[in-house]
């Protein structure tokens, strides 16, 4: 925790967090997915719980705010 939280970071690490949260996101959706079948839940039906599960939700927020990071 030593680390400046202003220090500036670069396009490049940023690039490299979205793609770990664009991979987390992934495994947890397949995950879900997989259970969701198990349980015998209807696709149509996980999905639409997934479109309103809050950690997707974070990850998706996240992406979206070091995108635009990446654009500035």
């Amino acid at each position: 925790m030593s680390e400046n939280l202003t220090t500036p970071v670069s396009a490049a690490e940023i690039k490299e967090v979205i793609l770990e949260l664009e991979q987390y996101r992934e495994r947890l959706v397949n995950e879900m997915l997989q259970m969701a079948q198990k349980a015998k839940f209807s696709k149509k039906a996980a999905m639409e719980h997934l479109s309103r599960h809050p950690e997707i939700a974070r990850i998706d927020a996240a992406i979206e705010k070091l995108r635009a990071q990446q654009i500035q």
